[in-house]
């Protein structure tokens, strides 16, 4: 073979460079992640290595201390924070949404909901369709935020798979959903009235939050499992600042706010409400 045709292969993520990629997403998202993690973190970052023709995973790590890429910072952090959800997760919240929706239906104000990690969009709109069914002429507004930028590029799309739709109920699916032909075959699209109701932003929920307003319900289920018991109780606290005297708070069936936030009392499962 000719000079200048080898290829350097990438050496192996080490257990020290994993301990810095463990602190790393720990700063910047308050994520705590497991030694077990080390192939993600491999398979994941090592594209990145590569992009910028690196020989080994410090190399990387020390682009990223650098500051001099903010945005490798946020791809880094995109690529590392695992994110898995589909419509309608969880059923019986979005019941209870329902119910309160219903109950809320004559009102002036907007009737506010923050996903406030709403991944690829999926809770976000599910919270959307269920307002729209039930709200009649009453105004509401759906959030949808998230620290990966690259989830909430998809969000924004609001283009799934078919597969991704199957929890949805089939009149939901008739109303809010259009379905794919041709280049776009096997897919969904959320309709174009439904998807200019929710908008994305992207927010780091382990830093202070931007102005955003109060909330009559907040869903915050499913990533408390990746915090530390102290990431817990801050992150907590900041969202639940934003949720109105009276409204709710929703986290996934597997997460508990005991010893973690008492400003909310629980009263049905992994359902809370913001007294007063």
């Amino acid at each position: 073979m000719a000079a200048g045709h080898f290829i350097e292969f990438m050496r192996p993520l080490t257990d020290k460079e994993l301990a810095q990629f463990q602190r790393f997403i720990f700063e910047e998202a308050g994520i705590t992640m497991s030694a077990e993690k080390k192939a993600l973190v491999m398979g994941r970052l090592g594209k990145r290595v590569t992009h910028f023709h690196l020989q080994n995973f410090s190399q990387y790590f020390q682009l990223l201390s650098s500051g001099e890429h903010p945005e490798e910072v946020q791809m880094a952090v995109d690529l590392l924070t695992t994110n898995e959800t589909y419509f309608f997760r969880e059923i019986k919240h979005f019941d209870f949404l329902r119910q309160q929706a219903m109950a809320e239906r004559n009102r002036v104000e907007p009737f506010r909901v923050w996903s406030a990690a709403s991944s690829s969009g999926e809770e976000a709109y599910s919270i959307a369709m269920v307002l729209a069914d039930c709200m009649e002429s009453t105004p509401w507004e759906v959030l949808g935020t998230d620290i990966s930028t690259r989830v909430l590029e998809g969000a924004a799309q609001a283009l799934y798979s078919m597969e991704r739709g199957r929890h949805i109920p089939p009149a939901y699916l008739r109303r809010f959903c259009l379905k794919g032909s041709g280049a776009h075959e096997g897919k969904l699209l959320i309709e174009r009235n439904l998807r200019k109701r929710v908008n994305f932003r992207h927010i780091n929920l382990n830093a202070p939050l931007p102005t955003i307003g109060q909330f009559d319900v907040i869903f915050l289920r499913n990533v408390m499992i990746y915090f530390s018991d102290d990431t817990k109780r801050e992150v907590v606290g900041r969202v639940v600042s934003a949720l109105k005297k009276g409204g709710h708070f929703f986290i996934g069936h597997s997460e508990s706010l005991n010893n973690i936030n008492d400003s909310v009392q629980l009263v049905s499962s992994a359902i809370y409400r913001r007294p007063g």
